[in-house]
């Protein structure tokens, strides 16, 4: 059993700094529900204990929250913005995050989730964000040879020539070996599901272009096991369950 001081728990999440988060608890801004009367409880004591177990309520300043011991999120990136932490001419994917999200802290020097992987400014999709490096690395590095599924539109119809080039290997400028498609599945004459188990520099557009043709709209809707949910619309995010992580081994409790 995980008992945390309050001021503990909220800094594990991201927060503010310890002082901040025991102002919060001390000026009263930080509540629990009180199950047997349906109401909630406002917590003014810092250093008093709570079972911090997963999923557990709570509100700080009116917002409903719940305890997460590591963080994982999923994401409908829109285009137009950059996955990076300094993003040059579009924005952030984490502007798109709430505060305690990108504050969380980390033993590293950068704190808050990090992406599992980028997408390009104008590719939309299923991006993964995690606090939790063995996760990252387990579903972002060639080693584990995760597939990740890509809807491609391209700019002329696709042949079979084309996908058994795709699917047989093709040369990518400044690539010491031939990059092949795992799976290359036409879905209309100018579109294709397009699945990689590596995740090379503009690698679906370098590979495209390679075969003489070119990708006009670039949209991922699978990494590994998990599907982009269909209710998530461009723009927004959600805890993964317990249930979703259960297959890669993910530190839920």
């Amino acid at each position: 059993m995980n008992t945390l001081p309050w001021h503990e728990l909220l800094f594990s999440q991201g927060f503010g700094t310890r002082r901040i988060c025991h102002g919060l608890v001390e000026q009263g801004h930080v509540q629990f529900p009180v199950e047997t009367a349906g109401t909630w409880q406002t917590v003014t004591y810092p250093l008093a204990e709570v079972v911090a177990t997963p999923g557990l309520p709570f509100r700080v300043m009116g917002q409903d929250w719940s305890y997460h011991p590591l963080a994982y999120i999923v994401l409908h990136k829109p285009a137009g913005t950059e996955c990076s932490h300094k993003p040059g001419r579009w924005p952030s994917i984490y502007s798109l995050l709430p505060a305690p999200l990108r504050q969380r802290p980390a033993a590293g020097a950068v704190q808050g989730v990090q992406a599992v992987g980028r997408l390009d400014q104008d590719t939309t999709g299923l991006l993964l964000l995690s606090d939790d490096g063995v996760f990252i690395h387990r579903m972002a590095s060639p080693r584990h040879h995760v597939p990740k599924v890509y809807q491609v539109r391209c700019a002329e119809p696709i042949s079979p020539g084309q996908i058994r080039q795709l699917l047989a290997g093709v040369e990518l400028r400044e690539e010491r070996q031939t990059v092949r498609a795992s799976a290359a599945v036409t879905t209309g004459t100018h579109t294709l599901d397009l699945t990689l188990t590596e995740g090379k520099y503009h690698q679906v557009k370098r590979m495209l272009t390679s075969v003489g043709n070119a990708v006009v709209q670039l949209h991922r809707s699978r990494i590994g096991q998990f599907d982009l949910p269909a209710d998530l619309a461009p723009g927004q995010w959600r805890w993964l369950s317990p249930q979703e992580l259960a297959h890669v081994g993910a530190k839920t409790g």
